[in-house]
């Protein structure tokens, strides 16, 4: 079994597709299928299902996916290190971020690192901080930004605290609370209003926030991306919360300061396992240590 025949493997059940694949590694279509299929006669299995609209794994390439995909991530781990013992950071980068991170300048970090280490591919990855963690805890991603209720710790990770603060809400302008400095809870428990899904750290923020206010609301349209979120607020639609923070990402919506606010922490987590390369240059360029 060879690596490349890994790749082919996981570059199909990706794309669904065995042409795109092969455009994907390079490679003609009938040498890419024909390491496949010799790949199943070793396995002594079909790993994928064809018919002239779709590709599929079968139940025996479900199995082989992962092992697959840890198979080469532990290659290409390997020749980082290798690198590394020379000198050289390469390899690859896989962060994940919420929409709201305001601790740091994260475009601006990963341009910095590009510049230091061009040799390292980075990719990000958007998303909700339960999901980030469970694929730092997977090894998919290498680090994640995520922000957390208070008192809320990641499990199964290792983390720094990066930044707290309270949340205030946006109206649409022209809004009848629009004009006001502070309002409280209670006084916006009457409006619609605009938030992440449930069971996300960022819909618990404002959920255990009226729980606790002992106010009620109603959650009219759930978005999972904030730009989303504001276009919905600006036409009225409803109210929503941000990090007071990132408001001036949206400096065309009122602000309006909350007296029992809801309070969030921003982490950064990482591995338990020890960093690649590329991670611990990454942690060290934002002044931590990954040891």
């Amino acid at each position: 079994m060879e690596l490349q025949q890994m790749r082919y493997v996981v570059a199909v059940a990706e794309t669904s597709n065995f042409t795109r694949a092969a455009e994907q590694c390079q490679v003609v279509q009938s040498a890419l299928s024909h390491q496949i299929a010799r790949l199943e006669r070793e396995l002594g299995a079909k790993l994928f299902e064809r018919t002239s609209r779709r590709v599929r794994l079968t139940s025996a390439g479900e199995a082989f996916l992962p092992a697959a995909r840890q198979a080469l991530d532990a290659a290409e781990r390997a020749r980082a290190e290798v690198a590394a013992a020379a000198g050289e950071i390469r390899g690859r980068l896989a962060i994940g971020a919420i929409p709201t991170v305001v601790a740091v300048d994260l475009p601006a970090e990963l341009k910095q690192f590009h510049l230091r280490h061009r040799e390292v591919r980075i990719s990000l990855r958007s998303g909700g901080s339960e999901e980030l963690i469970e694929r730092v805890q997977q090894g998919t991603l290498d680090v994640a930004f995520l922000g957390l209720p208070l008192g809320v710790r990641p499990k199964g990770v290792r983390g720094r605290e990066l930044a707290r603060g309270d949340l205030v809400a946006i109206v649409a302008p022209g809004h009848p609370l629009a004009d006001r400095e502070h309002v409280d809870l209670h006084q916006l428990s009457d409006e619609p209003f605009v938030d992440f899904p449930p069971r996300t750290a960022a819909r618990a923020q404002t959920d255990e926030a009226f729980a606790a206010a002992g106010a009620r609301r109603e959650v009219a349209f759930e978005v999972t991306t904030v730009d989303f979120m504001a276009r919905l607020i600006r036409q009225g639609l409803g109210v929503g919360m941000l990090p007071a923070a990132f408001v001036p990402d949206v400096p065309d919506l009122p602000v309006l300061r909350l007296r029992d606010a809801p309070a969030r922490m921003e982490h950064l987590i990482w591995s338990r396992f020890p960093p690649s390369p590329a991670a611990a240059a990454f942690l060290s360029g934002l002044g931590i240590s990954a040891a």
